[in-house]
């Protein structure tokens, strides 16, 4: 079997990683770079390795000798980050050397090898707090909250720059909030887990009123894929949904979904009545750029969420 393309995923063993090797395996040669710091172990990408175009190689980004005997790829998707929002307040270091770092290493990687084409994930997080809802990609100044949109935010410099030196394609994604099969965070997958561990009392983090727009995992792969197969030179795309889902909505769908009743939800307030420091209290991203493209989305951000708790509960 002849293969289209040799295809290297970093992070491929994580939530959104393994889910781009099960679209890919089946047309490419694809190799997966992962330290494993997200995940426990390999349990989502495990089906793989008997196949022989899947390569895995548990490696740090941040680490020179990982890139010395790679060969050169057609296309490198660089879905490898520290996306902990939450624990960059204690340890911005981490965010630093796991996202700025790890992906300069990768750039000057594509610079030696000649590696001509780039899939770059980012976050809605580089926008911090918006005034203009649905935001929009020329929206500025970004000025995010947190040390992992900050972190983000460096990354798409150095990505422009990178491809303005070297002349190479890059297709950078600011994504919404990321949903379903292999995710192993989130407000679905902590309310699941919760409420799993006692079925009568749900504590959620903030007020209560943050929205959010949801993406499932597979629109968000099958846009990416899509748009970078259009667009003709680097371009920065949001991915995300029109409208927004509240964290009460998705503690009431978790809450159906799970068959349960006489649930008490307790309210925790938090930093300003969100989750955390750091955390966007409401986003919604524009999506006509993509749309203009001809992509649309299967499902929506509420169906997103009743198809998460599907694969998640």
């Amino acid at each position: 079997m002849v293969f289209s393309k040799n295809i290297l995923v970093t992070g491929g063993a994580g939530f959104i990683g393994s889910n781009t090797v099960e679209k890919l395996i089946k047309d490419n040669e694809v190799t997966v770079i992962d330290n494993l710091s997200n995940v426990p172990d390999d349990r989502f990408i495990r089906n793989f390795q008997k196949m022989k175009n899947f390569h895995f190689l548990k490696r740090d980004l941040n680490e020179l000798s990982t890139f010395q005997d790679l060969p050169r790829f057609d296309i490198i998707i660089h879905l490898a980050a520290h996306s902990d929002v939450r624990g960059g307040f204690e340890h911005p270091e981490v965010d630093f050397k796991q996202n700025v770092e790890a992906t300069r290493n990768l750039l000057e990687f594509m610079r030696k090898k000649e590696i001509k084409e780039l899939i770059f994930s980012s976050t809605s997080a580089v926008y911090g707090e918006a005034s203009v809802m649905p935001t929009p990609e020329n929206y500025g100044p970004c000025k995010p909250i947190s040390t992992y949109g900050a972190t983000k935010l460096a990354d798409e410099a150095l990505i422009s720059a990178y491809s303005s030196y070297y002349d190479f394609k890059a297709s950078i994604f600011r994504f919404a909030n990321v949903v379903g099969k292999n995710s192993t965070h989130g407000a679905i997958f902590d309310f699941i887990r919760r409420l799993k561990e006692n079925p009568k009392n749900l504590n959620i983090l903030g007020d209560g009123t943050q929205a959010k727009s949801y993406i499932y995992v597979s629109d968000c792969i099958d846009a990416m894929l899509f748009v970078h197969s259009k667009s003709k030179a680097t371009d920065i795309f949001n991915l995300g949904n029109k409208g927004t889902t509240s964290i009460i909505t998705i503690a009431n769908s978790v809450i159906k979904g799970l068959n349960l009743s006489n649930v008490k939800i307790t309210l925790s307030g938090g930093y300003e009545g969100r989750g955390w420091r750091g955390d966007v209290k409401k986003t919604e991203l524009s999506t006509e750029k993509v749309a203009a493209f001809g992509w649309k989305n299967q499902f929506g951000s509420d169906a997103a969420i009743e198809e998460a708790i599907k694969q998640l509960s």
